[in-house]
């Protein structure tokens, strides 16, 4: 590319283009074929700052310049302003001007490990990946025993980033440890929980990050064969990866001889059928063997008795995510973000009724707080916050009591609640929570497998006792039925999916009895 050409990147991020981002491409190549514009446009993923999408940016000795959000009718008055003839010191005045797009506060007080390059890289280009450190990782595996890069992986501290936050390491020695002649690498990219999109926003942003931290996973399990297992309501994350594959294998880091190696590792991506309960590792396992979606007993582990009754590692998208940079980097580096037994970063995701909804990564020990009103704004209503769902559907709600929470595992278990996939829905006072009560045990009813009675029964009881409340039918002996009901699903459903329905439904009784018509939670 000639010197003489800016670069302009415009982002192919499923939500920048239900905001618009693709006519906004259409409409400058259409100016820049017509004009004969130096201007190169890069399809890159979103930054995450999703109030301000369509948010482009152009390429300046400085640094790449930010504006947003750019409407399909910007573009021509854009055009004519000629951005990109000035430099950053003495900037064209534009009114969707934003600086430099790293010191926007956003972003700039972040701490992003997994999500580095999203946003930033070419998602379609195995060289652009290079040129951002992509596949260092794999480089140093590669010339690491198997134990090496377990014990690696062991050491960051790394834990499952789906929701129960197992370790992740002591899940791969486990299938490192056991004789098979073949073993499996499983990625879940069932991304269902309410509120969340990190999978999405990393494997349209970043695919080959996932696609090496599946094959170091490999390396280190003994495993020559991995699945990604994505949603089907994904389809452009279904491109855009496959797509991903089939340059990884053009180039060598997939097949035989990676990267120029004596080992192998083949990936595909398996489409799911909209099932939530797929979610549930062993449900995602049946349903990509070919069978129905329902929950194994457990034992015998995945670990020990996976797919196809062989030792499969199954980790989320931002697990697997997570190993590249633990392996470049070192466990040390990693481990040295976050507290206590929650190491590293997790990627949250604001929605809901919030003023900023976007993508935040950070180390592990901020607060809620911090998130909704430092990153968040407060609500984007302007009234007052009142109430939010951490988790995803299963999570519990928080009042304000509990919004100085520190965002680790171990804090949020001392609490009843989850960080789960780092999904976070906020509400304002306008919310009625027994109605997001009733929406909880809804849901459970629709989504259960059906396998087991508390889960399969106990759903459908409980919205039928929860509407008994609210008429003011026996309050208090349906109230008491209720919380008698929500510890027979904790305790005898056979998966979180059950198991965990309650949490919302308790939360909601025990801070905002007044909405079930009662005053107290009793």
């Amino acid at each position: 590319m000639s010197s003489s050409v800016t670069r302009l990147f415009i982002p192919r991020d499923t939500t920048a283009c239900s905001l618009g981002s693709e006519l906004v491409a259409v409409k400058f190549h259409q100016a820049i074929e017509k004009e004969n514009l130096p201007l190169k446009i890069v399809r890159n993923g979103s930054r995450g700052l999703y109030w301000l999408e369509p948010m482009i940016e152009l390429e300046t000795e400085q640094g790449r310049v930010a504006y947003g959000p750019v409407r399909p009718g910007d573009v021509d008055e854009f055009i004519a302003s000629r951005c990109w003839e000035s430099n950053f010191n003495k900037q064209v005045h534009h009114p969707l001007l934003l600086g430099l797009t790293e010191k926007i506060p956003f972003l700039e007080k972040q701490q992003r490990l997994s999500f580095a390059r999203v946003g930033v890289v070419d998602p379609g280009s195995v060289k652009d990946y290079r040129q951002w450190d992509g596949f260092t990782g794999l480089e140093k595996a590669l010339e690491m025993t198997a134990q090496e890069v377990v014990t690696c992986v062991t050491q960051s501290g790394l834990r499952g980033r789906g929701g129960a936050g197992f370790p992740t390491g002591i899940k791969w020695q486990t299938v490192l440890d056991i004789p098979a002649t073949q073993k499996y690498i499983v990625c879940n990219a069932d991304e269902g929980d309410s509120g969340t999109y990190s999978d999405r926003m990393l494997m349209e942003s970043d695919p080959f990050c996932l696609i090496e931290g599946m094959i170091i996973a490999g390396l280190g399990v003994g495993a020559t064969t991995g699945y990604i297992y994505l949603r089907e309501e994904y389809p452009l994350a279904h491109e855009i990866l496959n797509r991903a594959i089939e340059l990884a294998y053009e180039t060598g880091y997939l097949g035989n001889a990676i990267a120029g190696s004596d080992r192998c590792f083949d990936l595909e991506v398996r489409l799911g059928a909209g099932a939530y309960i797929c979610g549930e590792e062993t449900s995602l396992l049946e349903s990509l063997e070919g069978k129905r979606g329902e929950v194994r007993p457990k034992p015998p582990l995945p670990a020990i008795k996976g797919l196809f009754g062989q030792p499969t590692v199954i980790n989320n998208v931002i697990s697997l995510a997570s190993i590249p940079v633990i392996l470049a980097r070192g466990a040390e580096y990693y481990e040295s973000y976050g507290e206590g037994r929650s190491r590293g970063t997790l990627p949250f995701q604001l929605s809901g009724n919030i003023k900023y909804s976007g993508l935040v990564e950070l180390a592990f020990g901020s607060t809620l707080n911090t998130l909704l009103n430092d990153f968040g704004g407060g609500t984007r209503t302007g009234e007052p916050m009142r109430a939010v769902q951490v988790g995803g559907p299963l999570g519990a709600y928080l009042p304000q009591t509990q919004w100085d929470t520190p965002l680790t595992y171990e804090a949020f278990s001392d609490i009843d609640a989850m960080l789960g996939h780092g999904g976070i829905v906020a509400f304002d006072k306008s919310v009625n929570m027994s109605e997001q009560a009733r929406f909880s045990m809804e849901f459970c009813s629709i989504e259960s497998c059906g396998k087991c009675t508390p889960c399969r029964i106990g759903a459908v009881r409980g919205v039928e006792v929860i509407d008994k409340i609210c008429s003011g039918d026996n309050r208090e002996s349906n109230t008491n039925l209720l919380e008698e009901l929500c510890a027979t699903m904790i305790d005898g459903s056979l998966c979180a999916m059950g198991g965990m329905t309650p949490f919302p439904v308790k939360s909601a009784l025990l801070h905002f009895a007044e909405d079930f018509g009662s005053s107290s939670g009793s």
